[in-house]
């Protein structure tokens, strides 16, 4: 027993993690980053064991970090025999190189760790096509020599050109791929789209939201179905709809893939067919963490994401979930030091500029259900005063005006 767990801990790939500090990001945002960093290490499957940071006004052009630190790292990916570096920013094709040469191992960036996780993550054709769609965009440029074997798998015979190398060759080759995937996600979305008209004219709700913030759990919930839900990114990517009934009422509930910052531009580009369940959606339901330090700028991060993906405005609603992880520091009568954000209680939270400024929003745990009536309530009046407008001429379904009537 002992041995067969020693020999699967050295199966399990150890990395080292690289940040910088610089203008737009302080010391202990970097830390917040490299946490996530950690945790998208963690979805992937490798074990994060070290930590580099250094300050940079600006990022080195040959090799990000600045030649002492590189060096500082390559010494300890020599001595542990590390075989994973993973650096927390994109890094050029050229940069991806150099810093390959010099520590002898394997170098991935943010964008490469997340396309890797979005690749196990996919379980449908769809899914997996944009993935790979989004794979083949971002190797493009970063083409070397490892990957000559690609000819193989046209058989190579007849088809190089005269006087045409083997990088010439597998970049012909992935844009040939490129082009037969685009026009097989061409054809999956007209099938999505049919799919999508098949569902007649039923209002649309969207759960939007960063990763891992409990999409999937409010949707099994309100569905009582059994979608995937764990604590770990993007456990979600297929999008997945359901046929929800709140009182007499029906409506379609989509849950969405996470958002996340820094998502690589292929794969929202790759996944826009995906997000059209966000685009035509009547309502958006967009899900926080309240637990997480800075949820504030996950709040940001979506919202920049949704304009991208459709500028329109839509009837949106803010749910805090996790109330029941959410923890303060409460401060002293006599400190008299500035309050911040982890001094607020969840009641001062709810008081705050949050419920009052703000979208409409309400405070739930989906995991232990709390607030959950009032939540579905929430979704209940926006859905039938929608219905109402959208469906004049079977309003009286839904009328329970009688309930408030005085009895004979």
């Amino acid at each position: 027993m002992g041995q067969a767990y020693y020999d699967l801990e050295k199966q399990i790939e150890e990395a080292v993690l690289i940040g910088v500090i610089n203008q737009n990001q302080d010391e202990s945002q970097v830390e917040e980053y490299l946490d996530e960093l950690a945790f998208l290490t963690e979805t992937a499957g490798a074990r994060p064991i070290k930590r580099f940071v250094q300050k940079l006004d600006k990022p080195n052009p040959k090799t990000f970090i600045g030649s002492g630190k590189i060096q500082e790292v390559a010494a300890y990916v020599e001595e542990r025999e590390v075989a994973l570096v993973i650096f927390d920013d994109e890094l050029s094709p050229s940069q991806l190189r150099n810093i390959e040469k010099i520590f002898k191992a394997r170098v991935l960036d943010r964008t490469n760790l997340i396309l890797d996780i979005f690749a196990q993550r996919a379980q449908t054709a769809h899914a997996k096509v944009q993935v790979e769609l989004a794979q083949y965009q971002y190797l493009l440029p970063r083409l070397t020599r490892m990957w000559t074997h690609l000819e193989r798998q046209q058989g190579g015979i007849g088809m190089r050109g005269p006087g045409e190398t083997e990088i010439e060759t597998d970049r012909r080759i992935i844009r040939d791929k490129i082009t037969r995937l685009k026009e097989q996600l061409k054809t999956i979305d007209k099938q999505m789209a049919t799919q999508r008209k098949n569902r007649g004219q039923m209002i649309r709700v969207a759960l939007v939201g960063y990763t891992n913030v409990g999409k999937s759990t409010i949707m099994n919930m309100l569905s009582k179905s059994e979608v995937f839900a764990e604590n770990k990114l993007f456990a979600t990517v297929d999008t997945t709809v359901r046929k929800v009934v709140v009182e007499n009422l029906p409506f379609l509930l989509s849950d969405t893939v996470g958002f996340i910052r820094k998502l690589p531009h292929d794969l929202i580009e790759s996944f826009k067919s995906t997000l059209d369940e966000v685009r035509e959606a009547d309502v958006l339901l967009h899900v926080v963490d309240i637990s997480h330090a800075n949820f504030e700028e996950q709040i940001n991060i979506v919202k920049q994401t949704l304009h991208e993906i459709d500028p329109n405005e839509k009837p949106t609603f803010i749910i805090f979930n996790k109330i029941d992880a959410y923890s303060y520091i409460k401060k002293d009568e006599d400190d008299l030091t500035t309050k911040t954000k982890v001094n607020y209680s969840l009641e001062e939270l709810k008081n705050s500029w949050m419920s009052k400024n703000n979208l409409p929003c309400i405070f739930i745990s989906a995991k232990h259900k709390e607030n959950i009536e009032e939540f579905k309530k929430l979704i209940y009046d926006k859905v039938r005063e929608i219905h109402a407008v959208r469906y004049p001429y079977n309003n009286f379904l839904y009328d329970d005006s009688w309930k408030n009537e005085p009895e004979a």
